[in-house]
């Protein structure tokens, strides 16, 4: 059995990606509104199994100081990577005024939002250079911490469905830059062999292809292909096994093909 419950899906149409930034920005406010619920009043020294040596602390403080420091890159529309990451956390002064604090950093996540063009162009270390990659961005580091905290705390994570379709399709464009915090994705090369990720559930398909020089995804038209190893699940199944949360021998998933290739897939795409 799967381990998120998938009830809180809500659309009954298939995801067309990507979904707006305007959705990703509600979302960021919703998913981080769900993550303070989780977390208020929880024992924050409650260890996180899928973020090994994090605390339920060490995971909140890391998803509201990432919504800060994503905010002043786009409230200054850099141009190029940041020297430093030092940013003002204005951090509680007690571990009980950290619910509270993730609310206000998700707060100066909004007020970012609000007074930047989400087609502004500007440095981001993934593939689409505008500012709305990092609006997106913050939001999945916020959904799968928000999972994170749910797990710990033994609660059954719901995902909505083209959320986490969307999702999907974020993770799959972005890894092929992720090699500069991400080393082993370097090791994703190949001589043309292809993996599908299909979800089944919100109509999304996609087909990674290994190159000499790297990969990437196929255009949508070859979604029709053969592909040597294929993965199939619900979306919000889907995109907790390319984060690492959950393990592909589960139930949940439908795979097929070249188990090696699917090794070393998910051997080298954790980031």
């Amino acid at each position: 059995m799967a381990i998120v419950d998938h009830s809180g899906s809500q659309s009954q149409t298939p995801s067309s990606f990507a979904l707006t930034p305007a959705a990703h920005r509600d979302a960021v406010a919703a998913q981080t509104a769900r993550f303070v619920t989780v977390v208020k009043g929880a024992d924050l020294a409650t260890p996180v199994p899928t973020c090994p040596g994090w605390t339920l602390l060490d995971l909140v403080r890391h998803a509201g100081s990432v919504q800060r420091w994503f905010s002043v890159l786009l409230r200054r529309l850099v141009q190029e990577p940041p020297r430093s990451r030092d940013v003002e956390l204005r951090l509680p002064a007690d571990e009980g005024g950290f619910a509270d604090w993730l609310t206000a950093s998700a707060a100066e996540a909004a007020g970012a939002f609000a007074v930047t063009d989400p087609d502004a162009p500007m440095w981001v270390w993934g593939a689409d250079h505008h500012a709305r990659f990092w609006v997106r961005r913050m939001l999945f580091e916020t959904l799968v911490h928000r999972v994170d905290a749910e797990l710990a705390l033994g609660l059954r994570p719901a995902i909505d469905r083209d959320l986490a379709a969307d999702g999907v399709d974020e993770f799959l464009v972005n890894l092929p830059f992720a090699t500069p915090f991400a080393p082993d994705v370097a090791k994703l090369r190949g001589s043309g062999e292809t993996l599908r990720f299909r979800c089944t559930d919100a109509g999304g398909d996609w087909v990674v292809r290994l190159r000499p020089d790297g990969f990437g995804l196929d255009d949508q038209d070859s979604a029709d292909a053969s592909a040597d190893a294929t993965v199939q699940a619900a979306a919000a199944d889907l995109l907790l096994l390319l984060y690492g949360r959950l393990d592909r021998g589960a139930d949940a998933f439908e795979i097929t093909g070249d188990e090696d290739l699917l090794a070393r897939w998910f051997a080298n795409s954790t980031f």
